[in-house]
């Protein structure tokens, strides 16, 4: 996996923003998606997802297999959550590698929680997902949603080679659903796509992100500029 781009590339940074203003909405209105809650915070900012977002992720749900659902864990991330997320996850880097350099801390942080500056979530334009049944129940995938590589041993990794040959189908399920709606991978993490933010700009080959940083008023409702 040689050939993976992490966040923290300068090359993801360096894609120009050109936000469409495309507003946050709310994945709980919509009852043709299911929504976990195990991240749910007080506002409801992890079930709020950009408009053009939502829609693919529909396209994309009518593309799986009779039965198969994706179910989702989260869309939007506030900012000041992200930066605590990666803060934390660097400390706990910083202490199981004491040796390392703060660029090489960055880099292996940036593999499972993203750089604040360019972190898909805070766009409104990632979406973390499995797959379910009809009823909810999830399918097997080789990890749970937001395994560390450390614990995981990398198997979190999309094309991990140490999964067994039904999570193997279930990713492929998944890929070929999101890819045809527009999706793109982040390759350390098999549950976590995007679409419009700078990571996508980037692999697509598009000029510039459609979605940058949004911040919700005091923290709540679903309306917001992009900042």
């Amino acid at each position: 996996m040689t050939d993976i781009i992490v966040l923290s590339d300068p090359r993801v940074a360096a894609v120009p923003l050109d936000d469409c203003a495309e507003p946050l909405v709310d994945i709980r209105d919509t009852p043709e998606l299911l929504l976990d809650g195990r991240l749910a915070d007080g506002p409801g900012a992890y079930a709020l997802t950009r408009s053009g977002v939502l829609d693919r992720l529909l396209r994309a749900q009518r593309r799986l297999p009779a039965g198969t659902r994706f179910l989702v864990v989260e869309g939007y991330r506030p900012p000041g959550l992200q930066r605590v997320y990666f803060e934390e996850y660097s400390a706990t880097l910083r202490a199981a590698h004491p040796e390392a350099s703060p660029a090489r801390i960055q880099e292996l942080a940036s593999a499972y929680v993203s750089p604040p500056e360019v972190a898909p979530h805070v766009s409104g334009g990632a979406i973390d997902l499995t797959l379910c049944t009809a009823d909810g129940t999830e399918l097997p995938l080789g990890t749970e949603v937001n395994a560390t590589p450390q614990e995981s041993a990398n198997a979190c990794r999309t094309a991990a080679p140490n999964i067994d040959a039904t999570a193997r189908a279930h990713r492929e399920v998944m890929w070929r659903a999101l890819t045809s709606a527009g999706f793109v991978n982040y390759p350390t993490e098999w549950w976590h796509w995007s679409y419009g933010d700078r990571y996508w700009a980037l692999l697509s080959g598009q000029r510039a992100a459609r979605y940058g940083p949004v911040e919700l008023p005091d923290g709540t409702g679903a309306s917001a500029e992009p900042a």
